[in-house]
């Protein structure tokens, strides 16, 4: 992908504050952190979306993660971290280059919200449980 940013940086034609490397996974510090010490985690062959991924390409990215986390709380003490992943324009994809965001978390008014809310009434147990049951039988 030849116009693609994360391709650019993979391939050193435009600089970033990179954290690890290795054949598959390219990690770097975000350049527009929502907090201190905020990771991108990338694979190096493009892939769009989490769909793209394959299972050794997933285990890959995901193997170094925990170690990065762990470097993060080491060296930044945060009280929690956010892994976040964005897939498709509608769930607020802008980079379509699958990435993983590591974003450390040091208090409530860090300026980051992670917030659900549901519909609860449309989701009884009984609901949620067929619902599992339709995705369970495709796996």
């Amino acid at each position: 992908m030849t116009e693609c940013i994360f391709c650019k940086l993979i391939n050193g034609e435009i600089p970033s504050a990179k954290i690890y490397e290795d054949e598959h996974v390219f990690a770097f510090m975000d350049i527009m952190p929502l907090t201190k010490g905020h990771i991108l985690v990338i694979p190096k062959e493009h892939k769009e979306s989490i769909y793209d991924l394959s299972e050794e390409q997933a285990a890959n990215l995901f193997k170094i993660v925990p170690r990065l986390a762990s470097v993060l709380k080491e060296s930044y003490h945060p009280a929690g971290m956010n892994l976040l992943n964005n897939n498709g324009a509608p769930a607020g994809q802008s980079v379509f280059h699958f990435h993983l965001h590591l974003i450390p978390r040091y208090d409530e008014s860090d300026g980051f919200k992670a917030t659900w809310r549901t519909k609860e009434k449309e989701y009884t147990i009984e609901r949620i449980q067929q619902l599992a049951g339709e995705l369970s039988e495709k796996l």
